[in-house]
């Protein structure tokens, strides 16, 4: 089992489940903070000290209070600590419910394992520890189902609308290529009309954001 553990939540009553669930896991050594800065400080000195943690266990968002900080999200602290320590596991514990946002953990930020704050959170957060410890990286499975869920949404239509829109073509341009090639219905507003309703589906804000999402998730 790990050794050494930072937990890095600002809820008192969060707190105390985390550090039942790493004493439950007969880990010995464990340190909780409360500001993302202060973690990064810690992650940094302990490398220095050549006794660096073997996991960090974080939250995602901090209420800000009169402390001035650098660092005021859970990703942004995972994006630092990965920079001075990259074998560092990282589970992020969380009540974010947003697929696209916990898929991002994964493939921009490297994280190992992600645990939703909910009623059984602390069987949860005890299992993905365990899991991690022998290699394995847990992804939830809401989070597998929704982002399937998200794909099974889109027929040929819709993917070439996003494959052209990608490629820079205005809706004009892409109106007469779907025209050209029989893909009804080609009017603009019909586009404009589909583009809007793809949006909603996948919870972007605009065409740009959207296309990202699409090339992360894997459609385009």
């Amino acid at each position: 089992m790990f050794k050494k553990v930072l937990i890095v939540e600002d809820q008192e009553i969060m707190n105390q489940g985390i550090l039942n669930t790493v004493k439950e896991l007969n880990i010995p050594e464990f340190d909780y903070v409360t500001y993302c800065d202060e973690a990064l400080g810690r992650i940094s000195t302990a490398l220095e000290r050549e006794n660096p943690y073997d996991l960090l266990i974080a939250d995602l968002s901090f209420d800000k209070d009169h402390i001035s900080q650098k660092l005021h999200s859970g990703q942004e602290l995972i994006f630092e600590a990965k920079k001075i320590q990259p074998d560092l596991k990282v589970v992020v514990f969380s009540v974010e419910k947003k697929a696209k946002t916990i898929d991002d953990l994964y493939k921009i930020y490297q994280i190992d394992g992600f645990v939703s704050k909910a009623r059984h959170d602390g069987k949860d957060l005890k299992s993905t520890i365990r899991k991690i410890f022998h290699g394995e990286t847990v992804v939830p499975q809401e989070v597998l189902n929704m982002m399937r869920h998200i794909s099974s949404e889109f027929n040929e239509y819709d993917l070439k609308l996003l494959e052209l829109l990608a490629k820079g073509h205005k809706q004009n341009e892409i109106s007469l290529y779907l025209k050209e090639h029989k893909m009804p219905p080609y009017g603009i507003r019909s586009i404009e009309k589909r583009l809007n309703e793809l949006r909603d589906i996948i919870g972007a804000k605009n065409n740009i954001e959207m296309i990202v999402i699409c090339k992360d998730i894997g459609l385009i």
